[in-house]
This record gives structure tokens, C-alpha cells and sequence, in this order.
């Protein structure tokens, strides 16, 4: 019965991305100005501080945020990149990072605000959200090539579409976690519909927004590694030359300096977001 395809949907979308391709590609290159303004700021910036600075910088956040212990993991993990040969490579994937969460966090915060307050519109973004978050990751790279051309900047545009969705609904979730009475009692007393937002919602919501942007984080970095299969830089280079050379201890090397990157990563950042319990 299903033995010949008689919906070719492949095709429709093959067509539709190459009549995008052919008639807004000025659109496109607006889209991708300012992230590429903002990543070559970044990787400009962290490649050009001495990497003293940059391990003591963030030794100094995991012991604000953390403690003692983590600031010595951190100091030791980042040092021992170094050592590794694989600073410059760090630099960079911590600059894709940084833009993608930046992005992310521009546009997934107001979506989530806006899903947190209005069910109508939460069901609206729920499917998009859903459909982000299950696409194989392999599945983004294939239309971003055709739309951005290849390189780190395509590479970073595929990451905010994949890591998105966590800031967006974590966002969401903390917004409407607020207690109803809270709220109630704010607009009682006079407060604006902005004024409750911004001195009661948001604050009571950051720890939850602040998961949200750590999950965020933690795929945006992986999504960053497998853009190296378009022609992004970093980390995901080295462990995509060690794949297709059979160069095991290459791949294993810069794959355990993704591992300490993604360690220190996550716990500051998830550090960050149990002090706003305390």
C-alpha cells in the first residue's frame, strides 16, 4: 500500500528553501549581520585577552557563585586546556557559546514572558517549540548552509534555533509558577500590568529563567560541535578531523576539553541560579 511515495514532501520543501534561497537572500544577510558582528566580537575579544586573565575571570565567578571548590576545578580545567593545545579552539567554541545564548536569550525571555501570560499564544508556540526541540540537530544544518552559506556564523545560527527552546519554556514555566495571590495583591495596591511584570513576576521567576538559560547553554554547546560538520571552528574540528582520520587520541583529546568546558559552564551557571533561592 505505502509502497510509492505519494506525497513528495521532500521535494516541496527542496523547492521552497531554494525559492527562499533565490528571492529573499537579502533577508537572509540581514538576519545574519548581527550575528556575525556580535560572534567576531566575541572571538576576537577572547583569543586576544591572555589566557591568564580568562581563567582567573572565571576562577573569580565560580568562587562568587559557587565557592572554593568549583574555582579550583575551574583554574585546574581551564589550565589543563591550555596545556592540551586546544586554547585557541576553546576560545572559539566559548565565543559561539556566548553569541548563541545571547541571541537566545534576546529572543527566547520576551516568547517566554509572552507564553507565561497568555495561554492562547502558549498554544500557538507549543508545536514550534515541540518541533525545535525533536528535530535531529543533523536536520538544521542542511537549510542553513543553503540559506547562510557555511562557516562559524552559519554554525552559531543553527545553535539558536536548537537551543532555544529550553530558555523559552523554563521562562514560561517561572512566569506562571507565580503565585495568582502575588499578583493579585500587586494590582490591588496599584501596581501596572508592566510594574507587576518587571517587580514581581520577573524576580520571583529568575531562578527558573536562570535553569533555563543554563540548559540553553548546555545545547548550545553541543549544537556548536556538530556545526563544525558546516565549516565551524572550535573544538567540534578537531573531533570531526579525528573521526574522519581514525585519529583516536585526537578526537578523544579535544572531545575531553569539550567535556571540562561543558562541566565549568554548567556548574557556574547553575550555581548562579541557586543563589537566587537563598
Amino acid at each position: 500500500m505505502f509502497e510509492e511515495k505519494l506525497i513528495p514532501l521532500e521535494r516541496w520543501i527542496t523547492t521552497f528553501v531554494e525559492w527562499l534561497v533565490d528571492n529573499h537572500r537579502e533577508f537572509f544577510q540581514l538576519i545574519k549581520w548581527p550575528v556575525e558582528q556580535t560572534l567576531s566580537g566575541f572571538d576576537t575579544g577572547l583569543n586576544a585577552i591572555p589566557p591568564v586573565i580568562v581563567i582567573l575571570f572565571l576562577a573569580i565567578c565560580a568562587w562568587r557563585f559557587s565557592g572554593w571548590g568549583l574555582a579550583v576545578f575551574t583554574l585546574v580545567a581551564m589550565t589543563f586546556i591550555g596545556f592540551l593545545g586546544f586554547w585557541e579552539d576553546t576560545m572559539t567554541t566559548l565565543a559561539m557559546v556566548l553569541a548563541s545564548v545571547l541571541f537566545c536569550t534576546i529572543v527566547g525571555v520576551p516568547f517566554g514572558i509572552a507564553t507565561g501570560r497568555n495561554d492562547r499564544f502558549e498554544k500557538i508556540l507549543r508545536p514550534f517549540l515541540d518541533a525545535m526541540q525533536t528535530t535531529p540537530s543533523f536536520v538544521y544544518l542542511v537549510p542553513i548552509v543553503m540559506l547562510f552559506s557555511v562557516g562559524n556564523v552559519a554554525g552559531v545560527l543553527a545553535t539558536i534555533i536548537f537551543a532555544m527552546p529550553p530558555i523559552i519554556r523554563l521562562t514560561s514555566l517561572g512566569i506562571r509558577q507565580v503565585h495568582p495571590e502575588l499578583v493579585e495583591a500587586a494590582l490591588a495596591f496599584g501596581a501596572t500590568r508592566t510594574q507587576v511584570l518587571l517587580k514581581v513576576q520577573i524576580p520571583l521567576a529568575l531562578p527558573t529563567i536562570l535553569a533555563g538559560l543554563n540548559q540553553t547553554i548546555m545545547m548550545a554547546l553541543a549544537m556548536v560541535v556538530i556545526a563544525s560538520l558546516i565549516g565551524a571552528g572550535g573544538l567540534g574540528s578537531p573531533v570531526i578531523l579525528g573521526l574522519n582520520t581514525l585519529d583516536i587520541g585526537l578526537a578523544v583529546v579535544a572531545g575531553l576539553s569539550i567535556v571540562l568546558l561543558a562541566m565549568v559552564l554548567d556548574r557556574i551557571t547553575q550555581s548562579m541560579a541557586g543563589k537566587k533561592y537563598e
